[in-house]
Parts: structure tokens; sequence; C-alpha cells
């Protein structure tokens, strides 16, 4: 029997986010992917939007392309105001790392006493950013390991490689309702675990070698991995990033390490990050959060990070266009 009656995925509403109306739309990809397997099996499932988005789920519903099984949701709760929706038994706080601040402190009408709000943003900083606007009890970390973009308004594609959710906290009763439903859906392979850090330390040395090489590069994974030399770099950003972690008191077992190949391998060559197709876009770039926080890790521990430090310096230009 699942304990929640609503879930609710949330990114900055216009009126959350009125003085950065102009900078992009702050949304992670992967949510939409997420939220649409989950209503797809049944679960009330509200979506916090704006924009052109906002208009297609209105109008169209919600589209999944995907080889783990394409979906058309005609009819999904979309609103571009939280407190239209109410406290709730989940959220899923998924915007841009720049964008947290804001997105929290709006985060108000949607926490109850029983609410849990599951983070499922890159880097290693969202819990304690959540904790300065939500009680740590109800706060849950997590990572989603999922490459998706927008095809158009309203469509998400997911071309492959990973379908991969990490939660902690897997004695909660909201987490082990969450795992039940992604269970009985498909196109989601959940694991829960009691101590989320280790995850997130993970993910952190992964997505910042990924984000920092395809971003620099402007190339696809297939083609940074088949240069002998782009190859070299993405692997010098993963190197410094385990000399970071267990400088930091979360080493990356041995035993993962090779993992983290097998999964760059695993995506289809042309897939690039977020942070990469931002910067094509001329979006704003997670990069103070990804390189920029390796790089500051790196100086406080006299870790040298040189390729992190690349990445970060040689981006900075483009990370907060005008």
């Amino acid at each position: 029997m699942m304990v929640r009656d609503r879930v609710t995925f949330w990114y900055p509403s216009r009126k959350a986010e009125a003085s950065h109306a102009d900078r992009g739309d702050g949304r992670r990809r992967d949510r939409w992917y997420l939220g649409g397997r989950l209503a797809a099996v049944g679960e009330d499932v509200a979506f916090v939007a704006r924009s052109a988005h906002l208009e297609a789920l209105r109008r169209d519903g919600l589209r999944i392309e995907s080889p783990f099984g394409d979906l058309h949701l005609p009819q999904v709760a979309a609103t571009d105001d939280p407190a239209r929706i109410g406290p709730v038994d989940l959220v899923l706080f998924t915007v841009k790392l720049y964008d947290s601040e804001t997105a929290a402190a709006a985060l108000g009408p949607l926490v109850g006493p029983h609410t849990r709000v599951l983070t499922l943003q890159n880097g290693i900083d969202s819990l304690d950013i959540l904790a300065r606007y939500v009680p740590s009890g109800q706060l849950v970390g997590g990572s989603i390991y999922v490459a998706a973009s927008i095809a158009r308004p309203g469509v998400i594609s997911v071309p492959g490689g990973s379908r991969r959710l990490v939660v902690g906290q897997a004695s909660d009763p909201v987490v082990q309702a969450l795992r039940e439903v992604c269970e009985r859906g498909v196109g989601i392979e959940i694991e829960t675990v009691g101590d989320v850090a280790p995850v997130l330390w993970e993910k952190f040395v992964i997505l910042c070698a990924f984000a920092g090489a395809t971003s620099l590069m402007r190339a696809g994974i297939g083609a940074i991995l088949a240069d002998p030399e782009a190859r070299v770099f993405i692997e010098q950003l993963r190197d410094e990033g385990f000399a970071v972690a267990a400088a930091s008191g979360h080493p990356v077992p041995e035993e993962r390490r090779p993992k983290m190949m097998a999964l760059w391998q695993s995506l289809p060559p042309e897939t690039r990050s977020s942070m990469a197709n931002d910067l094509a876009r001329g979006k704003p770039l997670e990069l103070e959060w990804l390189s920029g926080r390796m790089h500051a890790l790196g100086t406080d521990l006299g870790v040298p990070t040189p390729a992190h430090t690349a990445v970060y310096r040689a981006l900075h230009l483009h990370a907060h266009p005008s």
C-alpha cells in the first residue's frame, strides 16, 4: 500500500524566479522522465513548470521517447504556482544548482510535517543548501543516471544508456513506497541505500569528469573516448576526482572505479552532459559546483587538480551569460 497521495516535481516557477526569468528554464530533463514513469503506474504526480513546457503539458500532456518504452500521458497536472498544489508526500527537487537557493526558498507551500524532499541535484552541496529551508529530518539525498533531453516542449528524449536511480534512507516509509512504485513500472532501476554519501561522491567524481570533458571539448563521449589524447584528459579529470574524494574522507572504492568507464562506454556516442548542452545554448552553467568545486576542494586540501582547474578557468567566462 502506498503511503503517499501526491508526488511533486519541482523547479522554479516564474513567480519564484522573477528576477531570473530570462536566464533559461533551470530544469533538469531527467525529472520529466522520472515523473512520467511514476505517473504511468497511477501515481498522482504534479509538475511545477513554466513557459513553453507548461503550455505543452497542459495542451498535449507529456511524451517520452525512449528505447526503454515510449510513453504518452495525454493529461498531466502542471502549474506554475506551488501554492495551488499544497503539501505533498514527496517533493523531487531537481533544479539546476545555480537556482538552488531561489527554488528552496519557495518550497514552503509543498512541505508539510510528513513531507520528504528528495534532492537529485548534481554535486555534493544540495543537502546542505536545502537544510537552510527544510528540516534536515525531512531531507533525502539521491542520484539519478539518465541521459534525458528535451526534443521539443512536452517531449522528452532518452536515447539509451543508464536508467538508474539511487535513493538514501532506505528504511524511510516514503522511500520504501517510492521503491515499490518504481519496481511496478518500466524504465527505472531503483536502488535504496542507508547511507547516500558514498553514492553522491561517486556521482560527483564521474559527473565532474564527464561534464568538464564534453563541455570543454565540445564533443560527445564517443569521440572523446576514441581520441587518445582526449581520453587521457577525461581520465585525468576522473583521477583528480578520486584524489579529492579520498582527501575529503569519501574515497571511491577500487572495485567501483572501472564501472565509471563502463558507464561512459555504455552511452550513445553522441551523448554530452547537460552542462555541455547548456554551454552550446548560451545558458548558465553548473560549473562552480562541478569542476569549480573540485578546484576549490583541491586548493583547500592540497590536492593538485590541474585538469579541473583548466576546465573551471576556461569555461568561467561562459558560466554566467548576460
